[in-house]
């Protein structure tokens, strides 16, 4: 999952918000923080507080990110049907490869819709799971003393489309984000915030955060489900098959 996680995820929010708002709303240098055993640290207090461990555990999530695109996600299958307007597709959560495009007349997915599709599920699985990765490889971690307490910058050195990017995440005294800022080549976004609230809880015990306001428009995740088997998320016949 490393790949899905390199943030593609600000780009459905630069077309709701539209970039003259975007740098209006926000600019600010990125701040320099110090790395070590208690960036570390507050980096696993980040993810306990979000009862990260129960990701594991949890093997279908359903959900419909900012309205347009609806997942599921298979993930000890690592496949992920979206449906969006433009159709329903099947891909390769780890890979992005295409595996089929539900159609009438059954056509294989097109290398151009995997493409798409991928771009989507990068985008749509980082505003959903972002919080539970912090300690991933491909992270380097940093303590941020801010006006607001100790924050944790985070910067992603490789995967994905753009290294380099960084984001700051503001953390109440139980560790739980409620606001994150990006640093981002890709668009250029210099300092944007957005909110993490409105927390619901999988099936696992995992929490996920649906409410995402960037400045007055909220990138939710709505229809938010899981389950250990289809049937549980009222699914009766396996689209993956």
């Amino acid at each position: 999952m490393k790949k899905t996680l390199k943030v593609a995820g600000i780009i459905l929010a630069i077309t709701v918000i539209g970039l003259i708002a975007i740098y209006h709303y926000a600019s600010e240098d990125l701040p320099s923080g110090t790395k070590g055993p208690e960036a570390t640290a507050l980096a696993q207090k980040m993810m306990d507080a979000c009862k990260a461990d129960a990701w594991d555990q949890t093997r279908l999530v359903q959900w419909t990110f900012a309205g347009r695109n609806t997942y599921l996600w298979d993930r000890s299958r690592s496949l992920v049907q979206l449906s969006n307007r433009n159709g329903s597709f099947i891909i390769n959560s780890s890979t992005g490869e295409g595996v089929s495009k539900l159609t009438a007349d059954g056509n294989q997915i097109s290398s151009s819709e995997a493409e798409d599709a991928w771009a989507n599920f990068c985008n749509d699985s980082f505003w959903l799971i972002a919080p539970l990765k912090v300690m991933d490889l491909n992270i380097e971690r940093e303590i941020v003393q801010t006006d607001e307490g100790t924050a944790l910058l985070v910067h992603y050195t490789t995967g994905g489309v753009t290294p380099g990017d960084s984001y700051l995440w503001h953390l109440s005294e139980d560790g739980l984000p409620y606001a994150m800022q990006m640093w981002t080549q890709s668009p250029p976004l210099n300092g944007i915030r957005t909110s993490w609230t409105d927390w619901q809880q999988l099936h696992t015990g995992v929490l996920i955060a649906t409410k995402h306001m960037l400045g007055k428009a909220n990138v939710a995740i709505s229809n938010l489900k899981s389950g250990s088997e289809l049937a549980e998320l009222e699914i009766t016949s396996d689209p993956f098959e």
